[in-house]
């Protein structure tokens, strides 16, 4: 079974040194930022930068978030590399956008991030404009800002849309936006409660003392790998079994859900048992 991320961090393409630090930090996927962290003047060395690292192949998965979705440069620059695992398209407002990238660049897994309320009013049609599309996320910081709610929480039905929009388009739940606010921990782990509960899987984070908090709040509990591994159990040894001995009804949903959370457990999946992190 493909393991599942869950914690994707960013490092500034021009930042060589801190990229080198993010590939050693435990990280499922390091994603090197060619886009809001690198200043104009930098995006050429950025990109020089980033196309000498994935020019060998890398330990951890490696994508790249592009200066832009029109920039054909970084695009025919990057996607012939053996060290790049997939293109992060920011600002995405439409599939076409989508089926330009992936004609320039054939093979390429790409993950579209939806940043405005056209882009969310699109959600599934990105999501499906081409089989290259492996998984969407949400831009949250530009998206707060376009439709200026006062309080987190007025996203929230915009998250759960991208949520059943990767769903329809039977992709892999979306990974959290970032959590800005790196000394606040605590607020970390009731933003990724939060996220869970609305159906998301994992996050995005901005230094290497998130990526913890987040693995806590993501993986399951014993007591959920408990009940999962009964449900399981039930599920092969009993095909007509249709409820566990405490009532608990048993469907070919529940099974499903139950498997992904045994392997969100499994002991080889990356990120556990990481020494911990300072």
């Amino acid at each position: 079974m493909t393991a599942i991320p869950l914690t994707w961090l960013y490092a500034p393409g021009d930042r060589p040194d801190v990229v080198e630090k993010a590939l050693s930090s435990g990280a499922d996927v390091v994603v090197v930022d060619l886009e809001d962290a690198v200043a104009p003047d930098r995006k050429a060395y950025a990109l020089a930068a980033t196309a000498e690292l994935l020019s060998s192949p890398q330990s951890v998965p490696v994508h790249v978030r592009l200066p832009s979705a029109h920039d054909t440069t970084a695009i025919a620059s990057l996607a012939p590399l053996p060290g790049l695992g997939a293109l992060r398209v920011p600002k995405v407002t439409h599939g076409t956008d989508i089926r330009r990238i992936a004609a320039l660049a054939p093979g390429v897994p790409l993950h579209p991030l939806l940043e405005s309320a056209l882009a969310i009013e699109y959600a599934h049609a990105i999501a499906t404009a081409h089989p290259a599309v492996h998984g969407i996320a949400i831009g949250e910081a530009d998206l707060r800002a376009e439709l200026g709610v006062r309080d987190d929480t007025g996203l929230d039905w915009s998250r759960s849309r991208v949520v059943v929009a990767a769903r329809a388009a039977n992709l892999p739940p979306p990974a959290q936006s970032v959590y800005a606010d790196i000394r606040d921990l605590d607020g970390l782990a009731a933003s990724c409660a939060h996220g869970r509960a609305l159906g998301f899987l994992g996050r995005a984070a901005i230094h290497p003392r998130q990526l913890p908090v987040i693995e806590r709040a993501y993986l399951p509990t014993a007591e959920e790998v408990e009940a999962a591994e009964e449900i399981v159990k039930a599920s092969a040894t009993d095909a007509g079994a249709l409820a566990l001995p405490d009532g608990r009804f048993i469907d070919a949903a529940v099974v499903a859900a139950a498997q992904r959370t045994l392997s969100l457990s499994d002991p080889l999946r990356p990120g556990l048992n990481r020494p911990e992190r300072a």
